[in-house]
């Protein structure tokens, strides 16, 4: 348990994730929703790897936990990486 480990820290790196979304439209829908939250800037879909990961960039310190909640609320999982 460190600020790094259950924090998004702002800045160019950001947070890789892991997801069970497979199709792009569920992606997009993570996407969707996680821009929504405020703090977030930018969310990168990877889509050339098994399983599809997403990156997370914020202009704040945002906790792992509620950007893992947000994407279960639409029904997948987010595995910080």
């Amino acid at each position: 348990m460190s600020l790094f480990s259950d924090n998004v820290i702002p800045g160019n790196h950001g947070k890789i994730f892991g997801t069970n979304a497979i199709e792009e439209t569920d992606l997009m829908d993570i996407k969707k929703s996680l821009l929504e939250m405020d703090g977030i800037k930018n969310v990168v879909v990877n889509t050339t790897i098994f399983p599809r990961e997403f990156t997370v960039y914020t202009t704040k310190i945002m906790s792992v936990s509620a950007i893992e909640k947000k994407v279960k609320s639409i029904g997948f999982h987010a595995i910080p990486q």
